[in-house]
């Protein structure tokens, strides 16, 4: 079966791939092919083979952990820097600023939208230069911009947020949902209790 390269950087073999390199990118201690095949939503054959050709290249280590692998980048690979700056950018955002807007009380619902949502979903284009970012809620503004600021600097580049109210959001004749809803986003999983 054929695997269609990713939008945002299609020297990737897959969108899977390049969700892999970002999991074990963002992971502190590594992980298993189980933990990687449920952070990424991807069937364990699928990661499983994506992790081999990893190892295979030595972008990857295996550590043996009782009956299992541990995961992680090869930090003395002599790309070890690209690779991470690659999976950073393109699959970097969607787990980095969920990550950073999980700590914000008062977020309902977070989107991505714009250009990088676009390449994601495999809309063809420039490569996107920052990451804009619908939140949807009742929060701290000071604490929602300490969250995008720390996801800026783990993602090197811009993050830009529009904040609206759950009402608005339900709105669909208010012209800014009505645009953000006909073009592509990505939606994050970040409620932390806004309806509280």
């Amino acid at each position: 079966m054929k695997v269609k390269a990713p939008a945002l950087f299609p020297l990737l073999r897959s969108e899977t791939q390049g969700e892999v390199l970002a999991a074990l990118e963002l992971s502190e201690r590594g992980e298993t092919a189980a933990d990687l095949a449920r952070h990424v939503d991807a069937s364990l054959p699928t990661v499983t083979r994506e992790l081999a050709r990893l190892h295979d290249a030595e972008i990857i280590e295996a550590t043996p952990v009782g009956r299992r692998a541990v995961y992680s980048l090869n930090v003395r690979h002599p790309l070890a820097e690209v690779v991470r700056e690659i999976a950073m950018f393109t699959h970097g955002p969607q787990p980095v600023v969920a990550r950073e807007l999980s700590s914000v009380p008062g977020i309902v619902q977070a989107v991505l939208f714009g250009s990088w949502a676009a390449r994601r979903r495999g809309e063809p284009g420039p490569p996107p230069g920052d990451i804009d970012v619908l939140v949807i809620g009742r929060h701290d503004r000071d604490e929602l911009y300490d969250a995008l600021r720390r996801a800026e600097g783990r993602l090197r580049r811009e993050v830009n947020a529009t904040t609206i109210t759950p009402e608005r959001w339900a709105t669909v004749d208010d012209p800014f949902v009505a645009t953000v809803r006909a073009r592509t986003w990505v939606d994050l999983d970040v409620d932390t209790g806004g309806n509280a």
